[in-house]
């Protein structure tokens, strides 16, 4: 089978297709989506060397549990040991022995065939067009702030970054604010890609005219995917904020936690989320990702998606086989 390998180089190689031994079930791939963090891996993230790739939507064909076999699945990225005490406590996306499909210890979803825990797979209602479908675990990521910030308490929130992830999350958060509040703020760099969720009542802001928008938000979400992100997003924050985190990039970020201590303020890391209120969502037309695809190809192709996928003023680029 065709597999997208990364050690050192992006590569197309041929591997032998997975077995199934009844431990995980046997997906085979529908289609997959490059985002920030492979391509952040490509640049030394995590230093992971293997097959890349974690958002995904495919068909079981091998299973344990005969209601899987057939199903058109997503799938949670973490594979937990599932008997540590931070697994029985229910926080199974920070089990210490966990592998992270395509990031850590795991091969990902970038070939034709892979496995998981099929604890780990969601089917997706067929309702959920497949181009919806792929983007189950970003938009996961988006709900997750959710479930760490009431922003039904939070009037002034703002969205730093126009990527993929930050329009996503402006989708999100915009769906579920109250009617009375303020438009959420989506600040960013690119007018065509913040037009994309203007008609969900986002307000848009340039990056370049944040300077009058100092010590105005309560809340300010940080995926800019720079390390200047983060700075950016204190300046923005009123004495006794929050900065939500999302941003994940190759090498250190530096700061002066003066403005933290003096001001009050929350900084708090974000990352995976759980998948049913994303396929809720999903279910009930309340967000459409798939307004971010701008192209689909074939595995073997997989060199030119990447560098398509860091072209300039480009948002998702598949990959199927």
């Amino acid at each position: 089978m065709k597999a997208v390998v990364f050690d050192r180089t992006l590569e197309v190689v041929d591997a032998p297709r997975p077995v199934f031994t009844g431990d995980e079930s046997l997906v085979r791939l529908i289609q997959a989506g490059i985002c920030n963090t492979d391509l952040e891996i490509t640049r030394g993230y995590f230093g992971f060397k293997g097959v890349l790739g974690h958002e995904f939507v495919g068909r079981v064909e091998s299973s344990r549990t005969s209601s899987l076999v057939g199903a058109r699945v997503v799938g949670e990225i973490n594979a937990a040991c599932c008997r540590c005490e931070f697994c029985r406590s229910g926080r199974g996306r920070h089990c210490p022995q966990r592998s992270v499909l395509g990031i850590l210890n795991r091969d990902g979803a970038f070939r034709e065939h892979f496995t998981l825990p099929e604890q780990n797979l969601h089917p997706v209602p067929d309702s959920v067009s497949d181009d919806d479908a792929v983007f189950v675990e970003p938009v996961a990521a988006a709900c997750e702030i959710l479930d760490q910030v009431d922003i039904q308490r939070v009037e002034k929130i703002a969205v730093l970054g126009d990527g993929k992830l930050g329009l996503l999350i402006a989708m999100v958060l915009a769906q579920a604010r109250r009617a009375t509040y303020p438009p959420l703020t989506l600040i960013g760099k690119h007018p065509e890609k913040m037009r994309l969720v203007e008609d969900l009542g986002v307000s848009t802001l340039h990056l370049g005219s944040t300077q009058a928008a100092a010590r105005s938000f309560q809340l300010v979400v940080e995926a800019t995917g720079s390390p200047s992100g983060l700075d950016l997003a204190l300046r923005l924050l009123e004495p006794r904020g929050t900065v939500v985190l999302k941003s994940t990039f190759h090498g250190r970020q530096s700061f002066d936690p003066a403005s933290v201590v003096v001001d009050e303020l929350t900084l708090l890391g974000s990352r995976c989320g759980r998948f049913e209120p994303a396929l809720d969502l999903l279910v009930r037309k309340r967000i459409r990702p798939s307004r971010l695809i701008r192209d689909s190809l074939p595995l073997t192709q997989a060199v030119e998606a990447f560098r398509l996928a860091q072209s300039p003023g480009v948002l998702k680029v598949l990959l199927h086989p």
